[in-house]
């Protein structure tokens, strides 16, 4: 504000425009607090500064509005032109253009404060009652067989649930009980659903599920009959109602609560995909087992030639080859009956998959499998026939030692006239007599003379 000399007798104040327009913006804030008005939004501008300026009319005035970004950032759902909205803030002029504004710091849609009222309200009681108690919460099926789902029978709700069903998890099958998702009808219906489906269908989980919506859309989901029915039903429910900041008093009282209905889908199955690759992992643990199984029984078998090697070879080693015989035996019967046990599980879980997903990669791993167990019982015969030889060839060596043996191909056995075995041609005295035993009989003689041959390199 400036002063300007009097002229004349008389002295006069005057005012600058920025003065006149501070001094009215003062009393309008100083005079009028916070204030809700309602009406539509016109006029919706959002640059790039992320600011809302908007003209708020009814049927007889407007105001000029402007709602800054940190008051607007978490309006939810982001108004536009036509909306009816209720607002709070403060009344004031703009200077750089002498405009009467409103300065907005809350927004909310026409008409929700009751109902977001009553939301309270009503969460506030049933939790008091014990209604969204954790010990209430009932597991999720691993792997469910038969799955409910509850929704409108058109939309992209539907579909979008029934498309991810079928790619994570299309061993389900799917019962679908169509229902109003919004309206005065729509309560009765999933109360009635959620009672009636369990008993028409032998379902293990229930997914109950909408897309996003205003408030009011979404209000079916905080009836208190809903959330009765949800706790009282049969089967677990998961919901998956709106977007992810929407809440619903459904959301409290399910056993649990997705973000959107294509997440309610995915939370209530498993991946098909990680099951294959356990089905994989499975069997390569079952041949690294039974790989193992086969180097112990090996081990085993050279434990057991090294003992025949040490006994005599008589009747005990005659009584150790016809045990190794029947232990080779039960040993090849045990691992064809588990390999045939093993295979068949695996065709089992391989068919399961097949009928499934029918896809080119599960029939090659079903191939893969087959061939790897025909090498298995190749390597088995091979390594048992291997060690068939070995035994043969142990046998071949002790009959080879046998003393018998040795007289048979020629040789003889010298003795004195006491018994002992001769070794040296010096121990036969001439005029002695000596025992020769042959490999059928033997042959008394005298020694008439007695040679030492040695070799030429000898001393």
């Amino acid at each position: 504000m400036s002063d300007a000399s009097p002229i004349g007798s008389n002295s006069r104040t005057i005012y600058a425009v920025s003065d006149v327009a501070e001094i009215l913006r003062g009393l309008l804030e100083d005079s009028l607090p916070n204030l809700w008005v309602q009406g539509e939004i016109s006029n919706l501008a959002k640059p790039a500064s992320g600011h809302w300026y908007f003209t708020l009319k009814d049927e007889r005035a407007q105001l000029r509005c402007a709602m800054f970004r940190n008051s607007n950032l978490y309006v939810r759902p982001p108004p536009a032109n036509g909306d009816a909205v209720l607002i709070r803030g403060k009344v004031g002029i703009y200077p750089a253009r002498g405009e009467l504004q409103m300065i907005v710091d809350h927004m909310e849609p026409a008409g929700t404060g009751a109902l977001l009222r009553a939301f309270e309200a009503l969460k506030a009681r049933l939790a008091a009652e014990g209604l969204f108690d954790q010990e209430l919460k009932r597991p999720l099926p691993e792997t469910p067989r038969r799955i409910g789902l509850i929704t409108s029978g058109t939309g992209a709700a539907v579909h979008d649930v029934l498309t991810t069903l079928a790619r994570r998890w299309p061993l389900a099958e799917v019962f679908l009980y169509p229902v109003p998702v919004q309206g005065a009808e729509a309560p009765p219906a999933i109360v009635r659903a959620l009672s009636e489906l369990p008993r028409r269908a032998p379902v293990d989980v229930i997914l109950l599920v909408r897309g996003g919506g205003s408030l009011e859309d979404l209000w079916a989901f905080n009836e208190e009959a809903v959330a009765r029915a949800i706790r009282a039903c049969a089967v677990p429910v998961v919901t998956g109602v709106g977007h992810e900041v929407d809440v619903t008093i459904a959301d409290f009282v399910s056993d649990l609560r997705a973000a959107t209905p294509t997440a309610a889908a995915e939370l209530a199955t498993p991946d098909i995909a990680e099951w294959a690759a356990r089905v994989e992992n499975t069997g390569e643990q079952l041949l690294y087992a039974m790989q193992e199984g086969l180097e112990r029984s090996a081990e085993q078998v050279s434990r057991m030639q090294a003992r025949l090697g040490i006994l005599h070879p008589g009747r005990r080693l005659q009584e150790r080859a016809q045990r190794l015989d029947e232990l080779d035996e039960r040993l090849r019967h045990a691992w064809i009956s588990r390999l045939g046990t093993q295979r068949d599980r695996l065709q089992a879980q391989s068919g399961r998959l097949l009928r499934a997903d029918p896809s080119l990669r599960l029939q090659g791993e079903r191939r893969h499998i087959d061939s790897l167990a025909m090498l298995l019982r190749s390597r088995m015969q091979t390594l048992l026939g291997d060690r068939g030889a070995r035994l043969t060839q142990a046998q071949a060596l002790l009959d080879s030692l046998n003393p018998e043996a040795v007289l048979a191909r020629g040789y003889a056995i010298v003795r004195d006239e006491h018994g002992a075995v001769l070794q040296d041609a010096a121990q036969a005295r001439p005029g002695s007599v000596i025992e020769a035993q042959l490999a059928r009989g033997s042959v008394t003689a005298e020694v008439r003379e007695a040679r030492n041959n040695r070799s030429p390199g000898s001393a």
